[in-house]
């Protein structure tokens, strides 16, 4: 793993059920996986093609008795992971985990915004590498926060990583979406969560060739669609989905066939 500041750089899955996760996602993303070769929990690889995007952590019982709760988390780059969890828990946030090594990997940190939205702090072992093309087939083509107060998380992630507003969107009831970017580059949005939302989150978007297409995937691999196919700003389609575990996730297609 390599890392850019204030970028994301990860995507990790914890999930109960881990082979199934991977089965799932295999099928409906098109990743390659492989076992890390790591001690401890089982940790399975997730690449596009010779590239590597994220992780499928296998989450025990104690885990979940210990208080970590399964879905998808995204790692964030910074210059020293224990100085900025310092600067979330200033800020507002939460450190949930004590900054620690993944020996030969790097170091990290769970934290978690003024609202209670988990994401990962982390500076690799080597050299900072920039990441994928947003639009790279099995990459992340979004990232998407439905926050406890859409302004108020704004201004803590642009505290902490300079992040900077791009378009505003009047969505009506649903509030305003803020289009954020990093380095100048449009790379997510940001909303106040809906009264049926039950907790603030991040949602990813992964890259598909064509949504319709992978929403059949979801279905017949055992997962559920909850939203979509929706043509969004600049002509890509979305839908988000339930995994076989219950777990949410979305995807983004420049085409809908």
């Amino acid at each position: 793993m390599t890392a850019s500041i204030g970028t994301f750089v990860w995507y990790e899955l914890a999930t109960p059920d881990a082979p199934a996760a991977q089965a799932f996602y295999q099928r409906v993303i098109g990743w390659d996986a492989k076992d890390a070769g790591m001690p401890g929990p089982a940790y399975t690889l997730l690449s596009a093609g010779p590239e590597m995007v994220g992780g499928i952590w296998a989450m025990s019982a104690s885990d979940v008795e210990a208080g970590a709760r399964p879905g998808w988390v995204g790692y964030i780059g910074v210059d020293d992971v224990d100085a900025q969890a310092g600067r979330v828990q200033a800020s507002g946030g939460a450190i949930l985990r004590p900054p620690a090594d993944i020996p030969e990997v790097g170091r990290f940190a769970v934290v978690a915004d003024p609202y209670g939205a988990v994401f990962m702090l982390f500076k690799g072992s080597g050299a900072m590498e920039a990441p994928a093309p947003t639009a790279a087939p099995g990459h992340i083509g979004w990232h998407e926060l439905h926050a406890g107060d859409g302004e108020g998380a704004f201004a803590f992630y642009a505290k902490l990583f300079g992040w900077t507003k791009a378009e505003a969107m009047d969505m009506g009831a649903q509030g305003v979406y803020q289009i954020f970017a990093v380095a100048g580059v449009p790379v997510g949005g940001m909303m106040t969560r809906m009264p049926e939302t039950p907790a603030p989150f991040w949602l990813y978007y992964f890259n598909v060739e064509a949504i319709d297409a992978a929403m059949e995937r979801v279905t017949e691999a055992g997962g559920k669609l909850i939203m979509g196919p929706m043509e969004v700003p600049g002509g890509s389609w979305i839908a988000q989905g339930l995994d076989p575990q219950g777990l949410i996730f979305a995807m983004v297609a420049p085409v809908r066939g």
